[in-house]
Parts: structure tokens; C-alpha cells; sequence
């Protein structure tokens, strides 16, 4: 099955300088390269858990859309994915789900940290040695 997707020139155009005729093939049986960077390259994956968590997910991901990862690189603030095509899906797809996941765990971590420090910093106001 081969599948061609093309995106709206004037989305492209817009945002990042790509050549008019780029469009995308699916269903061919072909590995697919992929480069993607953390927003604005922070470094999220700096540390072994989040590299563990990003694995993880990746695993689920892979499980769910039937996926074979020939290989990767996991650097500080960008992955480097070597992939087939999925059973389900396209790579596109992949991909969405694999960083939607991430970045929710993520920021959620993130979330319930500050709600515990705001917490302990309005203790640390109220205790006798303040007064």
C-alpha cells in the first residue's frame, strides 16, 4: 500500500524553509530515519531516569503499533530513531504518540513538583523561628 501525504505549501512556507515538492512516503516497507529535538533543545533527557522513561515509552509505542527499532541514540535534548514502518499507523503517527507520552509524564513530574515546593516554602513562612 502506498500512501503519499502532502502538506499545505503555505504551513511549510511559513515556518521553515523546505523545498516545495517535499512529500512523504508511506507503505513502501522502507526504514525511516528520524531526528527530533526537545523543545527549544532543553535538555530533558539529561538524566539516566528520564532517559529510562523515555525507553519505556518507546517500548510501549513500539508494542502497540508492531514497530521494529533497528536502532538509537539518546542524547541529552535530541533522539536519533532508526525504524520500520508500523503495522498500524504510519510513522507519523509514531512519533505523535511516542513524544505526547513523554512530554505528559513529563510535565506532569514536573507539575507535582512545584505544588510540593510551594507547599514546604508556605510551612518554611509559618514555622516559630519566622515569627
Amino acid at each position: 500500500m502506498f500512501i503519499r501525504h502532502r502538506r499545505p505549501l503555505l504551513f511549510w512556507r511559513t515556518f521553515v524553509n523546505m523545498p516545495r515538492r517535499l512529500y512523504r512516503c508511506y507503505g513502501l516497507g522502507y526504514l525511516h530515519f528520524i531526528t527530533f529535538s526537545c523543545y527549544q533543545r532543553r535538555r530533558l533527557l539529561g538524566t539516566a531516569s528520564r532517559r529510562d522513561l523515555f525507553l519505556k515509552i518507546l517500548e510501549q509505542v513500539r508494542r502497540r503499533y508492531r514497530i521494529v527499532v533497528v536502532g538509537y541514540v539518546v542524547m541529552p535534548e535530541h533522539v536519533h530513531l532508526l525504524i520500520s514502518e508500523p503495522e498500524r499507523g504510519n510513522p507519523s503517527t509514531v512519533m505523535q504518540v511516542l513524544k505526547q507520552r513523554f512530554a505528559r509524564r513529563v510535565l506532569g513530574e514536573q507539575r507535582r513538583r512545584q505544588r510540593t515546593e510551594q507547599g514546604s516554602l508556605w510551612v518554611e513562612t509559618t514555622s516559630p523561628e519566622h515569627v
